[in-house]
């Protein structure tokens, strides 16, 4: 009876003008009264921020905050690909048929998640990590690899919550909200970087809209409230780190895993 009362004070709380009302206060100067409450109700760590917290003006110019130079080293393997925010994987595996499997207990098409792209099939049988901000997280999202954006969409949805109820209990909501997709194609292959929006505010933005070119690390683009990226690569391309699982909290620039070579297949030492 209480998930079923949660479900429907979800599906209410989800309309995008309550989203648009809650993205207009964050935006105004009356906010920045909420910043310490909320930076101290997460444990959001204030040394890495790049200004004082008092520097920030609204609330959301405090939540899409860039950090101080270094504060996320950029790994440096060559062939590697790093996590493109600071997050906890809630899902990752292979990719069966067009399917991701068990993402808090359900199975998403990738042709739904990707909005029927004719691009959607060179990921039928890649690989998938799904990464969860939560609101202590640092909220901009970077270049997983150095490449060229081939192509970008945004897709208007919902504005569900990507949290651990929201996952569980309301039906397919990573391919329900919001979504902005990047293809980007580097030297072994081609990676879709897609950023779903999340309840209130449900704002993704590029950092530089014109940008068609990024190197690894490089701010790519922030969400304006907590959410989630699914990183898709291509078919047989890649192989994770052994040590990652779903449970596993990464920082932005840590590696995930690394793509095969011409004549290698298989995982080596990585430093």
């Amino acid at each position: 009876m209480i998930a079923k009362w949660m479900k429907w004070m979800t599906e209410l709380t989800s309309r995008k003008w309550i989203s648009r009302l809650m993205g207009r206060f964050s935006h105004s100067e009356a906010s920045r009264i909420l910043i310490p409450a909320f930076a101290k109700s997460y444990g959001i760590p204030l040394d890495e921020a790049e200004k004082d917290i008092k520097e920030y003006r609204t609330l959301n110019e405090f939540f899409t905050r860039r950090l101080k130079p270094d504060m996320r080293p950029i790994h440096s393997l060559p062939e590697g690909m790093i996590s493109p925010v600071d997050a906890l994987i809630t899902a990752m595996g292979e990719i069966q048929t067009g399917t991701i499997l068990n993402v808090k207990g359900q199975d998403y098409s990738l042709e739904e998640l990707l909005n029927y792209s004719p691009r959607a099939h060179s990921y039928n049988h890649g690989f998938f990590f799904v990464l969860y901000l939560s609101p202590t997280d640092y909220h901009r999202i970077h270049a997983p690899i150095t490449g060229s954006k081939l192509e970008s969409e945004h897709i208007k949805g919902k504005v569900y919550p990507v949290n651990d109820f929201g996952m569980r209990n309301m039906r397919k909501v990573l391919s329900r909200n919001e979504r902005l997709i990047t293809y980007i194609s580097h030297d072994l292959g081609e990676v879709a970087v897609v950023k779903v929006g999340a309840m209130n505010v449900s704002s993704i933005k590029y950092t530089d809209a014109e940008a068609k070119h990024w190197n690894r690390g490089d701010d790519m683009a922030y969400f304006e409230f907590g959410s989630t990226v699914v990183l898709l690569v291509e078919n047989d391309t890649f192989e994770p780190l052994p040590e990652l699982a779903p449970g596993s909290k990464v920082k932005m620039g840590e590696p995930l895993g690394r793509f095969h070579t011409a004549g290698k297949r298989s995982m080596t030492a990585h430093s």
